[in-house]
């Protein structure tokens, strides 16, 4: 197993673990690989450096969100915007290309009163906002829309 740091053209920095190098550039050829943040294809290999285990007594390890916050802070920045978004894909109801009309159906009270996510235009948004819905544009990675791993 491959355990290979990634960067998508965005500079978010991620890992991602393949079979070999092959399957890693294999995956990358199919467009099967992309940035948990932001979506992105385009993806490069960082520099990584293997893990050796030599009989040495580990280190004490600090806690890996302590770490995340004391070493990497845009890391850190990207794991919780990532646990945001994981948060809301499991409280809303994806309505997809309605949902402008189910927010209407829902402010009206013509719908049970949830949380949604869904598409629409920028038109549609702004004529939300008009009438007194509170919508919040929030671009999500198509990999939080499936089933995450």
């Amino acid at each position: 197993m491959k355990v290979l740091n990634l960067a998508c053209s965005q500079q978010h920095l991620f890992e991602g673990w393949f079979a070999s190098e092959d399957d890693f550039v294999a995956q990358c050829g199919r467009g099967l690989v992309e940035c948990p943040v932001c979506g992105d294809a385009s993806i490069t290999k960082k520099l990584s450096a293997p893990r050796l285990n030599l009989g040495a007594a580990r280190p004490e390890a600090k806690p890996a969100q302590d770490v995340a916050l004391a070493d990497q802070p845009e890391q850190a920045m990207h794991l919780a915007w990532m646990a945001m978004a994981r948060r809301i894909v499991a409280n809303t109801d994806d309505v997809g290309d309605k949902f402008a009309e189910e927010a209407r159906r829902i402010h009206y009270g013509e719908a049970k009163e949830r949380g949604i996510r869904g598409k629409a235009s920028a038109a549609e948004t702004e004529a939300l906002i008009d009438e007194g819905i509170a919508v919040m544009p929030l671009p999500l990675p198509e990999s939080l829309k499936g089933r995450l791993q």
